[in-house]
């Protein structure tokens, strides 16, 4: 084993044992680390790259090293969906209380700050024009969404929610992001069309991030990114909204549940 890989077992092991908290600056590079570990800066930082390429210390260029404050983890169940659909017809004020974000990560709805961008002129491509069963070329209404905790900077994930045009004009409400957060969600705005969701579709896969998705979503070196397509299915099986989320694979759980029927 290198020497900058024992320093960075030793002092993942004093950061596990709790000798620095998270959010505690370690022992400046030079002189603390290099005399502590008698061997020459540039092995210092080798070490302490590895343990920043695991997540475990954040370098903040000007102040040093600091020991990573955990993420809020998000844990998203099959169960969610259901959840979203018992509420959906409740009144404003229960629906309020509480949304999917919240359900997903145990937070209260001051804890959180949301982000909505809606584009009303978006045509569908071939993968979303074939999804609806419509023209390439269709008008959609695009919504992009981003929350996050209020103690961190980067959101849990990018969800992007398509539905088409001329369904959604029946309720100019939802042309409107300043609506947004949305009381119950999703499944309630398309209860106001009328709509009624039969079942959901989840397909989820993984790949490295992109540089710019990186950035935005705080990604370490080796992180990858899930990315998940939600279709959603009215009762008569036809799709009534597709959403493509990017979510950190670093911070994010996904649970299916799957009922079995007893012999």
């Amino acid at each position: 084993m290198a020497k900058y890989e024992r320093i960075a077992d030793d002092l993942r092991v004093r950061i596990q044992a709790g000798e620095w908290q998270p959010g505690d600056r370690l022992p400046t590079e030079t002189p603390d680390l290099t005399t502590h570990y008698k061997t020459s800066l540039n092995t210092v930082r080798q070490a302490l790259g590895v343990l920043a390429a695991e997540g475990v210390v954040d370098k903040v260029h000007g102040r040093g090293n600091f020991v990573r404050k955990p993420r809020k983890r998000v844990v998203r169940t099959s169960e969610r969906h259901q959840w979203e659909k018992d509420r959906a017809r409740e009144s404003e004020a229960t629906r309020r209380q509480t949304g999917a974000t919240e359900h997903d990560t145990g937070l209260a709805v001051s804890d959180l700050v949301f982000d909505a961008a809606f584009d009303d002129a978006v045509s569908a491509d071939e993968v979303l024009a074939g999804l609806f069963q419509i023209p390439v070329g269709t008008r959609l209404l695009e919504r992009t969404y981003r929350t996050r905790y209020r103690e961190e900077d980067e959101p849990f994930n990018v969800a992007r929610s398509y539905l088409v045009y001329d369904t959604v004009e029946g309720n100019p409400d939802l042309l409107d992001p300043s609506k947004e957060p949305w009381p119950g969600g999703t499944q309630n705005q398309l209860h106001t069309l009328g709509i009624e969701l039969g079942r959901i579709e989840e397909r989820v896969t993984a790949r490295p991030p992109t540089a710019e998705e990186s950035e935005e979503l705080g990604l370490k070196a080796g992180d990858s990114v899930l990315i998940l397509w939600k279709i959603s299915y009215d009762i008569d099986g036809r799709v009534a909204e597709a959403s493509n989320v990017t979510l950190p694979g670093d911070r994010t759980e996904i649970v299916f549940t799957t009922p079995l029927t007893r012999w």
